[in-house]
């Protein structure tokens, strides 16, 4: 039952207890209170309770909605695709163990690469030989999420994620030494004046092919597009390039040819 006094606080529109204004809230949660009211006019987060005076207030289950659609926000999605997950999500607390998990592993992953520069740091100031496997650890292809959702949807890179997480610490070791392994080839393949077109380049696109297909879905237009990133973006085709100038050239010409003879879109 309301008290009498609860009453009057919220007749002169201040938070009771259990409840947060809505500038409490977007100072909380780092946001604005435009934003919050944005996320109201779209359906995503409406507020429990509006005041006389037309002041928001939000609830505790207003609150841990707000904190999915943050989490929802961290991983990439939109507001659409977030109404969407949101719409389709009727056990709040079991998605929240699923948010929890993703925290802990990118916890985690922060935390490798957090020991992964201090021991380089502490190897640079001491002279010491620096290892890759050292370096490395925690850095993987989850900084081109953004990218690889907008160029070819979320579904592309969640299956691609899925498959890489699945994989032992070995399996990709292996995963990267064959990559290392098919770039070396097609350096000495363009090195030795081979054609794009030849048997043997195509051979190397194959398994090129085959090594890109077990974490994505390999139609024409991606293959051939991702050729062309190889040219036009360093962050792509400079480790085919490090071996030799001109490779992911080479390798982007092949594709083509290859795309064309056993692909359809």
């Amino acid at each position: 039952m309301v008290s009498p006094h609860e009453e009057t606080r919220e007749a002169v529109g201040v938070p009771v207890p259990g409840e947060w204004s809505i500038q409490d809230i977007a100072r909380l949660a780092g946001t604005t209170s435009r934003t919050l009211r944005h996320y109201g006019d779209k359906g995503l987060l409406e507020p429990s309770r509006i005041g006389r005076n037309g002041y928001r207030f939000y609830d505790q289950a207003a609150l841990v909605r707000l904190q999915r659609i943050l989490l929802l926000r961290e991983l990439g999605l939109g507001l659409p695709a977030i109404a969407e997950v949101l719409g389709g999500q009727r056990d709040g607390d079991a998605a929240l163990r699923v948010h929890l998990e993703w925290l802990e592993r990118e916890q985690d992953r922060i935390g490798r690469q957090i020991a992964s520069v201090r021991t380089t740091l502490h190897k640079r100031e001491g002279g010491e030989q620096l290892m890759a496997e050292e370096m490395f650890d925690g850095f993987d292809h989850t900084r081109y999420e953004q990218e690889v959702t907008e160029r070819w949807g979320r579904e592309a890179y969640a299956k691609g994620d899925r498959w890489w997480r699945s994989l032992s610490d070995a399996e990709k070791k292996a995963v990267q030494q064959e990559q290392i392994d098919i770039a070396t080839e097609f350096a000495l393949a363009g090195q030795a004046g081979e054609p794009h077109d030849g048997e043997h380049a195509q051979a190397l696109t194959r398994r090129l092919h085959d090594w890109l297909a077990r974490s994505s879905t390999v139609t024409k237009g991606y293959f051939v597009g991702l050729g062309e990133l190889y040219v036009a973006d360093p962050r792509y085709g400079g480790n085919f390039d490090q071996h030799a100038q001109g490779t992911s050239e080479f390798i982007r010409d092949a594709m083509k040819v290859y795309a064309e003879r056993h692909l359809s879109d």
